[in-house]
């Protein structure tokens, strides 16, 4: 509807104003503040709000009694979500300008469908901000301010030192205007404000501006570096306030200071201070501070820099150097490989895992992110594994545990001639070590079961998460995995019967796999109608498989992942049996009572190596030998917290190089995720990283020496993860894989090199999901498309607009990039396909996540699988998600020799008009938990894992 603004004026909403007198209240510590336009500030509250949203409806709809029945209930939840929003952004309270305050009204109207009455609200919004320039075009409310110190003394506004830190943020950037930041700025500050408030004025006006231009969002973090310089300079006693272009001299100075102070502070390790700090603080590159967005540096301040007493002391640039130095200490030209580290991850090249960002050069240096540990079937060994379990996660490392052996229920116990509660009950108690053992206090302990299909207790395994039935017998925090043999596809398949057994009954079949397994299988099959074997049940393999999918679709757990690729395709299956993967499904290594195995993991950063003829192979060499003499180190520096994990790391050595920011570098080619160029892509990149990286691991074990139980592994018989799937077609049976096996390089002298150099490294390469470090690098996660073209991501630092600047770069380029496009963009939620004026080529190229076919994921995935030596997080999104398209994905899955697959995220086949409306979020994914929808039917939102749960840390 388009309104005449002379009439508007008479009959729209008045923009809300909080408060009537000009007076500064008196506000309690905690409670949100409000500037007025004449730089008063005064309390917030929200009578005002709903007083202006009432009149934009009534501009609207008049004042019918129907209608106003309808406006009083919208009104009222409009309001409470508006002053939500501020609640939560501001939970200690502070300051809000009334244009913020509108800007709310406006978001919200959007999100809740009202579009006319936003459209109106828009408009007169215009005409009277067009009014006042024209009645006091040179007014100037906020002269004569004053700002309060740290030391409580009041200075002067520095209005060169705020217009000097804007310019310099907008420094190198397109199509950002430091004069509307300025000028916003001072708007928002008020006589007597503090010195912190004004930066976070400086920083809260740039970083609304990022949905209108992403390159906002390096604005937004340069002016955030000013606080974070300011705290850890101070602290350190380096200098008051220094800007970026002062910390070229004082990074060198800054990182003595820094190294000193956290060794006195008993949080760096004192060999620390045995380097050359001269040498490596001279090396320092502070322009890199200007590589971050706001959400990457946000994220670092909040959860990685070292702070003693919530003080962050730890810069940028001295953080890197702390984990490249941490992880160069044994070398022996220390200085040199850890300015080749710091190069490597401060440049965003590669990026090493959280625990390594958070311990390495710490006093206890916990670098590891995965342990996978066997439980045996007895009450000690199940006990010490708990103990096991919390004493890893409180070092911060994310657990997949292997309970199969535990016999089932009802099954007989010798010793107190009783039976078995079954697994269970010990789950729940793993499930409640891990929310008390909050890994160390820096997240939230994180655990994975897995439990074979065979085993008599599946069937109320895979119901673990449900929010009905016997509280008792259910774990909500903790992830669950089915762990499926072939045998057991195949009978789904072939619509055959399948047996599930105790394992105390049936021992062999935990250490079997392929043929073997089959074979042992059949045999207990016959036992059970002979009558030798008692405790069985026998079903419909179909009926099982159709549980287990309606309890991913409905909970969202348990994960499929297949027991057979793990195993025959394993280097190492000469010296044990992968019994599970790990909390994220992409490590499949080795377990058993003597050993618990552990990752050491790292991302190579895709896009940084797409040059303008696309994947620069001589770069990418480069990154992945380094990145891999990084992950070895972390073997021999690591903290072990229990003997088994040291005792399996130092043995097999296992490291898992992965990557991230696919989608990004897909964008850079211009090549589609749904497409068969990008597919080919997916597998030319992981070939390259392959070949590079079990180079790299067998160039170093000529200068280290090979990993001890080399000998005897498909490594030593030259028999590399490509030549792996005929092993796998031929245990399994051709016809049923389906998977490519062309290849681009010269493997077969790699082979030969392999063979004769040996490997320091029992596996190399595994694909994460990179949630945290991928923020922090600003790229897309893993491997992963894009989630929504334009959202608010919420996690354990806040909320933060996140749009797609390629998409923003394209339309630009064809005249498309408006406000009205901003607008198009939120109520959509993200997606493209709806809005008319969006060319054909760009709607194709920007598809989101639940806009990907299925198949393109699990083929570009295929494609990855034949060149790795574990595994990948591999997340699946379904649109209009029904039985019949899980049944066919997964079953795709398999076909195409996938290890494993990581969270299903399905979205209903019919959702809520404007499902995302109920908490204000433009991301929000519910949980398939909540739904309480069957599995035949269409739910009312959105069903799956949040992909931006802050709670969740299973992909931090």
């Amino acid at each position: 509807m388009q309104t005449d603004p002379q009439t508007q004026a008479s009959t729209s909403p008045t923009p809300m104003d909080p408060a009537q007198d000009g007076t500064l209240s008196t506000t309690a510590p905690g409670q949100i503040r409000v500037i007025k336009r004449n730089g008063k500030v005064v309390a917030y509250t929200d009578d005002k709000i709903t007083v202006a949203i009432t009149k934009a409806f009534l501009a609207v709809e008049g004042g019918t009694a129907a209608a106003s029945s309808r406006i009083h209930e919208v009104v009222a939840e409009l309001t409470s979500q508006v002053t939500d929003t501020f609640k939560r952004r501001l939970p200690s309270g502070g300051t809000i300008h009334i244009e913020e305050i509108q800007d709310q009204v406006e978001l919200s109207l959007m999100r809740h469908g009202e579009h006319k009455v936003a459209r109106s609200y828009v408009l007169y919004r215009e005409e009277q901000a067009r009014k006042r320039a024209q009645d006091n075009p040179a007014a100037d409310n906020q002269s004569g301010i004053t700002v309060t110190m740290e030391d409580g003394s009041r200075q002067a506004l520095d209005m060169g030192r705020l217009e000097a830190l804007i310019r310099a943020a907008c420094a190198d950037l397109d199509d950002v205007q430091p004069e509307r930041i300025i000028n916003e700025t001072v708007k928002n500050l008020y006589d007597g404000v503090t010195i912190g408030d004004v930066n976070t004025s400086m920083v809260m006006t740039a970083r609304t501006l990022i949905e209108q231009e992403p390159n906002y969002t390096y604005v937004t973090a340069r002016l955030l570096m000013d606080s974070l310089r300011a705290e850890a300079l101070q602290f350190l006693g380096v200098a008051d306030r220094a800007d970026q272009a002062e910390m070229a001299s004082l990074y060198s100075d800054t990182l003595k200071a820094y190294v000193a102070r956290g060794i006195e502070l008993e949080l760096l390790d004192p060999k620390l201070a045995e380097f050359d700090l001269d040498r490596l603080g001279q090396a320092l590159k502070g322009d890199r501070d200007g590589l971050f967005t706001y959400l990457g540096l946000q994220t670092l301040y909040d959860r990685y820099f070292l702070h003693s007493n919530e003080v962050r002391f730890e810069l940028p640039q001295c953080f890197f150097m702390r984990v490249a130095m941490g992880l160069s200490i044994n070398e022996d030209d220390r200085e040199a490989r850890a300015i080749e580290f710091y190069e490597l991850i401060s440049s965003f090249d590669y990026m090493c895992s959280t625990p390594t960002l958070f311990n390495a050069g710490t006093l206890r240096p916990q670098l590891s992110s995965c342990y996978l540990t066997t439980v045996p079937d007895d009450l000690s060994g199940i006990y010490h594994a708990i103990h096991d379990n919390a004493m890893l996660s409180k070092f911060a490392g994310g657990l997949g545990n292997d309970w199969t052996p535990v016999r089932a229920l009802g099954s007989y116990i010798k010793g107190t001639n009783g039976k078995s509660q079954g697994v269970v009950p010990f789950l729940k108690v793993v499930n409640d070590t891990a929310v008390a053992v909050n890994q160390g206090g820096k997240r939230k302990g994180a655990v994975c079961a897995y439990l074979e299909t065979w085993h008599l207790d599946i069937e109320e395994f895979v119901e673990l998460r449900k929010n009905t039935g016997d509280d008792r017998r259910r774990t909500h925090d903790m992830n669950t995995a089915n762990w499926i043999p072939d045998l057991f596809m195949k009978r789904v398949l072939e619509e055959q019967e399948w047996t599930l057994f105790s394992p105390n009954d049936v021992p062999e079949l935990h250490d079997l796999y392929g043929t073997a397994f089959e074979q042992k299988y059949l045999e207990y099959e016959a036992k059970t109608r002979s009558g030798e074997l008692k405790l069985f049940k026998r079903m419909p393999a179909l009926t099982l498989w159709r549980k287990m999918l309606s309890m991913l679709f409905e909970t969202g757990h348990p994960w499929v992942t297949f027991k057979d690729p793990c195993n025959l395709r394993s280097p190492q299956q000469h010296a044990g049996v992968v019994h599970s993967s790990n909390l994220c499904t992409e490590i499949t290594l080795n377990t058993n009572a003597e050993e618990i195995a552990v990752c050491n993991l790292g991302s190579i950063n895709l896009p940084q190596h797409i040059g303008d003829n696309g994947l620069d192979l001589v770069k990418l060499e480069n990154t992945v030998r380094t990145a891999v003499r990084m992950l070895d180190n972390v073997i021999d520096i690591n903290y072990y917290s229990v003997p088994q994990a040291e005792r399996s790391n130092f043995r097999h050595r296992p490291v898992g190089m992965g990557v991230m920011g696919f989608q990004d570098a897909l964008y850079k080619q211009q090549i589609a995720y749904a497409s068969a160029a990008a597919v080919d892509f997916a597998d030319q990149s992981m070939e390259a990283i392959s070949y590079y990286a079990i180079q790299a691991s067998s160039n170093l074990a000529v200068e280290r020496g090979s990993y001890s139980s080399f000998d005897g592994s498909l490594w030593s018989r030259g028999i590399l993860p490509i030549d792996s799937i005929a092993l796998l077609g031929e245990q399994r049976g051709e016809e049923y894989l389906k998977m490519d096996r062309s290849q681009r390089l010269d493997w077969d002298s790699l082979r030969e090199q392999v063979k004769t150099q040996g490997m320091r490294n029992s596996n190399v390469m595994a694909i994460a999901p990179t949630a945290t470090i991928a923020n922090i690098t600003g790229v897309s996660q893993s491997i992963e498309p894009t989630y929504q073209n334009l959202y608010v991501k919420s996690n354990l630092s806040g909320e933060f607009t996140v749009v797609n600047p390629y998409l923003v770069n394209d339309l630009k380029a064809r005249g498309l990039w408006d406000n009205v496009m901003v607008n198009d963009l939120k109520y959509y939620d993200g997606s493209v396909q709806p809005i008319d004026r969006v060319p054909a080529d760009l709607k194709e190229m920007y598809r989101t996540a639940f806009e990907v076919e299925p198949r393109w994921l699990v083929e570009a995935a295929s494609r990855r699988q034949k060149w790795i030596d574990q595994a990948q997080s591999l997340n699946l999104y379904i649109a209009e998600a029904n039985g019949r398209k899980l049944d066919i994905t997964y079953k795709m899955a398999w076909l195409m020799g996938l290890k494993t697959t990581y969270y299903l995220r399905a979205l209903s086949a019919t959702t809520a008009e404007k499902s995302t409306i109920n908490d204000g979020r433009l991301n929000a994914v519910a949980a398939v938990a909540d739904s309480g929808a069957s599995f035949d039917q269409a739910a009312d939102v959105p069903l799956a894992c949040s992909i931006d749960d802050p709670d969740c840390e299973a992909c931090q």
